[in-house]
């Protein structure tokens, strides 16, 4: 049995007249008279009486008329309630987050309430990963993420379009269908015990941090990071001394509170929100340790609400 089947029966019955009833439907009356005749085959009865004079519900199609029409209102309540749904999704901007985003994160969010006061925000978190393969599938429609700049950030929504060949921002995972617009840079800041020799000054050289053991996380979560921060050990002359990864970072600048003899990094934007007295936050001196933040959206045109985004994230920039 099908809707249209159901469809086309009540409309016969409200019309008693196939060919006002194909009128009214806007199809021909041999397709209505066929999917009547199997509608009634399928029930093993005749819904109308017919004749050259008139067409008349029977008393099986009398009885059968009002269950018919609370089908067809039930199909109009579900595709009511979807539409409804799908509304208050447009509503909506699902956005992923990455970690360590700070002040930026809130001057973005003010700057779009005002550009979209009528568009709520929802914040998910997620793997790097998993945040760019939700923005591919639909299930987030933007997200914020980190890279190595291969030159110099452009504008939001400016430039060469990022995320394939010639993209301004590595990011250490591929995922189609996928695009990355660059927005500001985000700088990295030395951890170190609160206690240590190096934490008195101002700031820190990265060769100077050099006996000291390095607690990252695993490369496979963060590759943009690890290589940046190693390669500049590099540069500066030394092999980082390797500490433990792994855990979060609580885990690790609680260990550096407690007086380890380890560093690690975090983004600036970060250490103004983080209230650990026993470790110490240290500028690095010439080092020009940052990654990129990046707005991932799809490919394939952007929804109002996306491009209100990129306009506060550019005004989120300029401050």
């Amino acid at each position: 049995m099908e809707l249209r089947q159901l469809r086309y029966f009540v409309t016969v019955a409200e019309e008693l007249h196939f060919g006002r009833a194909a009128e009214r439907l806007h199809i021909v009356q041999s397709a209505v008279s066929q999917q009547v005749r199997r509608l009634e085959r399928e029930l093993g009865t005749d819904l109308f009486d017919r004749s050259p004079r008139h067409v008349r519900l029977t008393p099986a199609g009398t009885r059968f008329l009002p269950e018919a029409r609370a089908v067809l209102a039930a199909e109009d309540r579900a595709r009511a309630a979807v539409a409804e749904f799908a509304g208050a999704r447009t509503r909506t901007l699902r956005l992923g987050t990455s970690t360590g985003l700070g002040s930026h994160l809130d001057r973005v969010l003010d700057a779009f309430t005002a550009l979209a006061p009528d568009v709520a925000v929802e914040l998910v978190s997620a793997a790097t990963r998993d945040r760019l393969a939700q923005v591919a599938s639909g299930a987030l429609d933007a997200a914020f993420v980190r890279g190595r700049a291969r030159r110099e950030p452009s504008s939001p929504g400016t430039g060469s379009e990022p995320g394939g060949p010639g993209s301004d921002l590595d990011l250490g995972v591929d995922v189609e269908g996928v695009r990355v617009l660059p927005l500001w840079p985000d700088p990295l800041v030395a951890v170190l015990p609160a206690r240590h020799p190096l934490a008195v000054g101002p700031d820190v050289e990265l060769r100077d941090l050099a006996a000291l053991p390095l607690r990252l996380v695993a490369r496979r979560v963060n590759p943009p990071l690890v290589d940046l921060v190693v390669n500049a050990c590099h540069d500066a002359g030394f092999e980082p001394v390797p500490g433990l990864s792994g855990g979060s970072l609580h885990d690790s600048l609680a260990a550096i509170g407690a007086g380890t003899a380890v560093w690690t990094v975090v983004y600036a934007s970060q250490a103004d929100r983080l209230n650990v007295p026993r470790v110490a936050f240290l500028p690095l001196r010439g080092a020009g340790l940052a990654l990129t933040t990046g707005l991932a959206v799809a490919r394939g045109g952007t929804s109002p609400a996306v491009r209100a985004l990129l306009r506060a994230c550019r005004a989120a920039a300029d401050r």
